[in-house]
């Protein structure tokens, strides 16, 4: 099905039946071009959509057979990190528990779905997960419980349960084998080795008094940096885990609260951020030879602007110069 699409150099549309929450790109090497999306109705009945843009008609097509329905809002998306086509095409997702499903040609069907609170029917909402490119077993998930978990997603079992945190666990992201970061609603990002589980590293606490840290990721290029964002705040905080506790640099320059952040998979100097003033920012931030002065002044390398607050912002990781971002019901796609 060819569905509406609007055009502009460089960008490229395609509008949901649904406000977007979520989005996802796809790994693998024989579906380039392809996301998930996931949609945000106040309900508990809502979708994933699978959705295929063609780089050299520049139009976007789906299937509605690779649409299936999600409890409540997914708080996150990812396909199977991995380029190699021998692995099977997985897509995971989070919210009341995390799941896995399995993509056929004609159908999407629910492979697992994972629940690490076996004495009780109830699960503790799930606000996010990382699922490991260095070993794609494990996939970490926070939660409003305090806790933090990594999945042996093979076995379906829990391999790891730590209390993370004093509050809610609202985002999570590895930065190598055995080494997470969890950002929190306690006002730190803390990361954990977990060949000692019995102790974590606080490497940001934020100074602000609305302390709670909403947004988190590593920067899977350079794992020195770890970029992170407040509660209700414009600025976007770098840190450099080899100086703990004082942030590398602060990017100021949004005009209201920072929604989501994405590095550049392969330029690890890059950053994506998006906002409630309706632009995403694109920061060179810690290329070569970096010096910083704080990052208060720093300017984006380049924007974008839209019609509407921007919810989220995801970079390809295997079509380098493209990012995909959502808003309302709309996915698009920039080239940089």
């Amino acid at each position: 099905m060819q569905s509406p699409a609007e055009k502009k150099a460089g960008v490229h549309t395609y509008v949901s039946q649904w406000p977007i929450s979520s989005l996802a790109w796809s790994v693998r090497h024989d579906k380039p071009s392809r996301l998930a999306i996931g949609s945000f109705i106040e309900d508990y009945s809502n979708k994933v959509e699978l959705v295929q843009f063609n780089r050299d008609t520049s139009d976007f097509a789906t299937d509605s057979r690779l649409i299936f329905d999600h409890p409540y809002a997914p708080t996150n998306l990812m396909f199977f990190p991995s380029e190699d086509t021998a692995n099977p095409d997985l897509i995971a997702t989070s919210g009341d528990y995390l799941r896995l499903w399995e993509i056929h040609d004609d159908r999407i069907e629910l492979k697992s779905l994972l629940n690490s609170n076996m004495s009780s029917e109830f699960n503790s909402a799930i606000t996010s997960f990382d699922w490991a490119e260095f070993d794609t077993r494990r996939v970490a998930t926070s939660s409003v419980d305090t806790t933090c978990t990594i999945w042996d997603i093979e076995r379906e079992v829990v391999d790891t349960q730590l209390v993370a945190h004093d509050k809610e666990v609202y985002d999570i992201s590895w930065g190598g084998f055995n080494v997470f970061a969890s950002a929190s609603g306690d006002g730190t990002v803390r990361v954990f080795d977990l060949r000692n589980k019995e102790r974590s590293t606080i490497v940001y606490e934020n100074p602000t008094q609305e302390r709670s840290l909403l947004r988190l990721e590593w920067n899977k290029h350079d794992p020195r940096f770890i970029a992170t964002v407040g509660m209700d705040s414009n600025k976007v905080v770098i840190l450099d885990i080899r100086f703990p506790t004082s942030p590398l640099m602060e990017l100021k320059k949004h005009g209201a609260s920072v929604n989501a952040i994405s590095w550049s998979p392969g330029k690890g100097h890059q950053l994506c951020s998006v906002s409630d003033d309706s632009r995403a920012l694109i920061w060179d931030v810690v290329r070569h030879g970096f010096q910083s002065n704080g990052g208060g002044d720093a300017e984006p390398e380049m924007w974008y602007g839209t019609t509407a607050q921007i919810n989220q912002v995801r970079w390809s990781a295997l079509e380098l110069n493209w990012i995909g971002i959502g808003f309302l019901n709309k996915l698009q796609l920039l080239k940089v």
